[in-house]
């Protein structure tokens, strides 16, 4: 199969949305605790990689750039979605409140992708409503970001 590209950082984190919804679709349809522990473990895997990414990478880029609000509700966000992701990942399926949990995340996370991709107020239409002149442009941006990550580096 292809690999799918894109055209900026921020489609990419997009079709990192779209990924973890399916996954919480999946789990919802699931009925074996089999395919929902693994579901489970495979949502809470993107979700640790994406926020990751997001606190190492965008949101420092973002910082002074869009509203401070926004910024620090996106943070007070991931915060919860850790302790989910945490309970879960110590959970099994058989556990009480463990699709519960699962549960709650998602909507944790659907608020979260609604409040990054807002059009118009947004973070991430925040982010590309910037003039460029305002700060180098975007791509630069998000290049010196990564490249200070040595997670990224090459070697």
């Amino acid at each position: 199969m292809a690999k799918a590209k894109y055209t900026d950082a921020i489609a990419l984190l997009k079709a990192d949305h779209r990924k973890v919804e399916n996954l919480f679709e999946q789990f919802e349809m699931a009925t074996s605790a089999t395919k929902k522990g693994d579901l489970a473990h495979q949502i809470c895997t993107e979700l640790k990689i994406h926020t990751l990414i997001e606190e190492e990478i965008f949101y420092p880029a973002f910082e002074s750039k869009i509203e401070a609000g926004t910024l620090e509700e996106a943070y007070v966000e991931h915060d919860g979605a850790k302790v989910l992701i945490n309970d879960i990942e110590a959970g099994s399926p058989e556990d009480k409140f463990y699709d519960a949990k699962v549960k709650v995340l998602s909507e944790e996370i659907k608020h979260h992708v609604h409040e990054e991709e807002m059009r118009g107020e947004g973070m991430f239409a925040q982010w590309r409503g910037l003039p460029r002149q305002r700060n180098q442009s975007r791509s630069e941006c998000f290049r010196s970001r990564i490249s200070s990550c040595p997670s990224f580096t090459e070697a």
